[in-house]
Order: C-alpha cells, then structure tokens, then sequence
C-alpha cells in the first residue's frame, strides 16, 4: 500500500485504546492502520459503500429469534440492531456502525468471518463478503450457519423422506440421502452446481426426471424472478442469472415473458431412474423470513410412492462409500 505526506488531522478511533493523529485519510481500526493513497480512490470508494449495503441487507433479513435474542415490546428496526450484530460478532458497535456507513477502515479477515457467521451468510454471500472486503476467506469450505446441526439432524430423521434446505435464490445448502438421489446424484456435482433452477435448466439427468417439465421450469423461472426482486443489485443474484442466459435458450425464453409466480406447493411427478415413478407432495417450510432459507419436503401420497422412497434410500445407504476407523 503506497504511503503519502498529507495534511495531518485528528481522528479518534472507534474501539477502546489510545486515540493519537493520524494522516488524513487514515482510520484507527481494531485490527490495523490503513493509509488510503488516492490511486485507491473511486474504486475503493465503491467496494466500501457495496460492502455497507450488503451488510445492512444482510442484517435486516435477520430475525433476533434466528440468533437466540429476544424481540422486546419496541422494536422497530427490521431484522437485527446493528449493536446485536456487533455483539454476536464480538465488534465495537462503533466501528460496526461505521462499517455500515461506508467510512474508510479496514476490515481484517478474522472480522470478516465473525461478521458472515453472526448474519448467517451462506457459502456464496460469504464469498460475496470478503470480495468486497479485499481480503482472501481463511475458512472457504467453512459450513452455512444457516444449516444449524440441529437441522441437519432433522433433515437426517426425515428419511427416507427427501428433504433439503434451499435459500431464495435455489441453492441447495444441504440435503438428505433421498433427497441427493431423488432427482440425480447430487453428491457427484460440485458446490456451485447444487441450485435447483440450474439443474432444471441445464443438467439432462435432473430433468429427464421432472414430468411436466415445460410447467416446472417456467414456475421455477417466475418465482426466480419474484424472488430476485428484493435483491437486484446483488452479484450473486446477478451471476446466477446471467449464467443460466448464456447456458439455456429456454431459460432466455420464458424470461422474457416477465412472469411472476408466488412460492407454493404442489404435487410432483418424479421419474426416478433406479426405484420408477414417484407421486410426491412438495411442501415448504420457512426458516425465517419468505424470502429467506426453507426447508423443502417431499412427502408421498401414496403406498407405492412410499415404498419407492424406502428403496432408493437403501441404494443410496449402499452405495455410501465406506469412511476407514480412525487410525486405520
């Protein structure tokens, strides 16, 4: 980072500690000094303010039930205060309140993991955040603290119901064992591949499985499209929709139309390539805000249904591959 002679100023720093002068332009941080030189300038200037904005978007989604904090008689702040968030993210509230308004500190990495787990950030707004950080995650693989153990365990007890958890914009964030054999074998795709309107679009095997395919994916499409309207500016959503343009005419297609469609359940007709075809009702549960994670499940209708359900959960339990004891 280039250092300049500038005009010297006072500045008091928002975290306990001794306040002293510093150059123009710099901020007493609770990680670190940084000095700004202007070559910095507009494009620094605007990964400040996109961090400040995702921040408190990320923030006001958040329930305080969601985190284990009271609501109280007078809330009137939408989702979390930013004194909770600094409080679950062990942060001044100063410098968290700065952070949101864009001023010029810098944040360290250690700060930004505590910030994407006490907002709940799955793996793609967590790489979203350090982007826009300029720091490099230290934790990439780390799990979605939107998928709690206690709902993985759930998801787990659920079987051989197929079940998952999926944000608004269709990521999968985790799933059972009938649930990764249900539609083709998720486990076999990588991370970034795991959206259920990527696959609806563009993966073969997924959709030689949806019967009335033409109907599911331009639903899909129109609740893609409602969804995505509380969150246009963001890159993650924008990715998403500019990758399913460039890989399906389809997609492009009923885009187009502009439809909308609300998120509802219905009763699917899945042709499973191991156990036959399966009638089964799809139900979403929220986790907290609608447009925030879900919990979908697939509940049979009717004897065979459930029968084939028992069947590819077993295929799935065999083919599971074999994990060697610990000190083998």
């Amino acid at each position: 980072m280039t250092t300049m002679a500038v005009k010297t100023a006072r500045t008091r720093g928002p975290e306990a500690g001794s306040t002293r002068g510093t150059e123009a332009g710099t901020v007493r941080g609770p990680e670190t000094d940084t000095v700004r030189g202007p070559e910095d300038g507009t494009r620094t200037d605007v990964r400040r303010h996109e961090l400040a904005a995702f921040l408190r978007s990320r923030r006001e989604r958040i329930t305080p039930e969601q985190v284990g904090l009271p609501r109280g008689r007078r809330r009137r702040t939408p989702g979390l205060r930013r004194e909770e968030v600094a409080h679950l993210s062990a942060v001044g509230v100063t410098w968290y309140t700065w952070l949101e308004q864009a001023r010029d500190i810098h944040v360290s990495p250690q700060v930004l993991d505590a910030l994407a787990r006490a907002l709940q950030l799955d793996a793609t707004e967590r790489t979203h955040l350090f982007a826009l950080g300029g720091e490099a995650d230290p934790h990439p693989e780390s799990p979605c603290p939107t998928v709690t153990p206690a709902l993985r365990a759930m998801l787990d007890q659920l079987e051989p119901l197929p079940a998952c958890i999926q944000n608004s914009r269709y990521d999968i964030l985790a799933y059972n064992r009938t649930y990764g054999r249900l539609l083709c074998d998720l486990d076999e795709l990588p991370r970034e591949d795991r959206n259920c309107i990527w696959l609806a679009f563009t993966h073969e095997e997924w959709r030689a499985a949806v019967a009335e395919l033409p109907d599911v994916t331009r639903a899909m499409a129109g609740k893609f499209r409602a969804s995505m309207a509380e969150h246009l500016a963001e890159p993650a959503w924008k990715a998403l929709l500019h990758r399913l343009e460039t890989a399906s005419p389809e997609f492009r297609e009923i885009w187009a139309r502009h439809e909308v469609v609300a998120q509802g359940g219905r009763t699917k007709i899945i042709r499973n390539a191991h156990v036959g075809t399966l009638h089964l009702e799809h139900t979403n549960v929220w986790l907290g805000p609608t447009s925030g994670p879900r919990l979908v499940t697939y509940v049979p209708v009717d004897q065979e249904s459930r029968a084939g359900l028992d069947r590819l959960l077993a295929l799935a339990v065999q083919e599971a591959p074999v994990v060697a004891p610990a000190g083998a």
